[in-house]
């Protein structure tokens, strides 16, 4: 890998830190040069060590991780892994976190603590090398999403008579707040949408929740045998599989445990290989920032199927992998950007180009 990324780990107790460092530095690729109890006590080391990567505890008594990232994305942008606690309190805050800049995030174990923790270091360390390849520059002029962008009366028009038609969103790493920006482009009268975000159970619900704050759609984490219908968002839930399937004239959503395709559950792969099969030429698919090639196949038999697809361009990734891979498979008719996605679909909806 060349030199060793330097990680500065962030976490009011000293015994997280011990653990996080000595995780951590077990890695030959990765070297912790630094650790810090607070974030007024970080802000002097990243100017000290200049690290490449911040883990960052989610609660902190002085300043929790939230609002140290407000501070600190706008000065000097650096990809943050954050660790967060299973607790409501714990989940709410870690997507307040990724919607103020952080990359990703684990999750502190909660039962078997001493298995939890080894499969959480190895976890942190592979977020940790994949958090270095992240593009966090643009946070310095980043505006956050602001909620349901107003649409012409010719579009809403168009898309009424387009309601047998789904689309179909992927997303990784950096994903949430893509899909945050892109949904708050769709207007009520949208066809149905379904979304796989790789996240783990527990948190899509509250990533539900919020979403369903920034768009006039209806968001909701999916269960088995929701109707995929106009106006409505269905984000598959964590740790399970999503398929969209045909009955007649309608679509329904299928939630099942399973195993995980390409390293993941919820798998991008699975959800566009099932709208390949049921939906075909009826379907928009859209693959968004994230790390790793979940959903390339996927997307390619969407389009092989007759959908129309877009993938977001390496200028406004977080993490260029999966459209890129997406887009080397052929799967990708054209690369858009993030802020010209929403529009994008609009127009294919409506019977013109992306």
């Amino acid at each position: 890998m060349g030199r060793k990324l330097k990680v500065l780990i962030i976490d009011d107790s000293a015994l997280v830190r011990e653990i996080l460092s000595q995780g951590l530095s077990r890695d030959a690729d990765i070297e912790v040069v630094g650790t810090a109890s607070d974030p007024y006590v970080a802000a002097e080391k990243i100017t000290k060590f200049k690290p490449d990567v911040l883990t960052l505890d989610v609660e902190m008594p002085r300043m929790d991780g939230v609002e140290f990232l407000k501070k600190l994305m706008p000065q000097r942008p650096l990809p943050v892994v954050m660790v967060s606690a299973l607790t409501e309190r714990g989940k709410q805050i870690t997507l307040e976190a990724l919607a103020a800049g952080a990359v990703d995030f684990v999750t502190k174990p909660k039962a078997d603590v001493a298995r939890g923790l080894q499969a959480m270091l190895l976890e942190l360390a592979i977020k940790v090398k994949i958090a270095s390849t992240a593009n966090v520059s643009f946070w310095k002029h980043k505006r956050p999403a602001s909620g349901p962008r107003p649409l012409d009366e010719k579009s809403t028009r168009a898309l009424a008579e387009s309601t047998d038609k789904v689309v179909a969103i992927g997303a990784s790493a950096g994903g949430t707040e893509a899909i945050a920006e892109v949904i708050a482009g769709f207007p009520a009268a949208m066809p149905g949408v379904v979304i796989v975000q790789h996240m783990p159970p527990g948190f899509t619900q509250k990533f539900s929740e919020r979403l369903n704050t920034l768009t006039e759609m209806e968001v909701k984490e999916a269960a088995d045998g929701d109707r995929v219908m106009q106006g409505r968002i269905l984000v598959a839930p964590g740790g399970m599989q999503l398929e969209v399937a045909r009955f007649g004239g309608i679509y329904k959503v299928q939630c099942r445990a399973g195993e995980p395709v390409c390293g993941h559950m919820p798998s991008v792969e699975v959800m566009m290989q099932s709208v390949a099969r049921h939906a075909g030429k009826n379907a928009v698919g859209v693959m968004l920032t994230g790390m790793g090639h979940d959903g390339g196949d996927g997307l390619k038999a969407m389009r092989d199927a007759g959908a129309r697809t877009i993938a977001q361009d390496e200028a406004t990734c977080v993490v260029f992998g999966m459209p890129k891979v997406a887009w080397e498979k052929g799967g990708v008719e054209r690369l858009v950007p993030l802020d010209k996605i929403a529009p994008a679909v609009l127009r294919i909806l409506s019977g013109g180009e992306p």
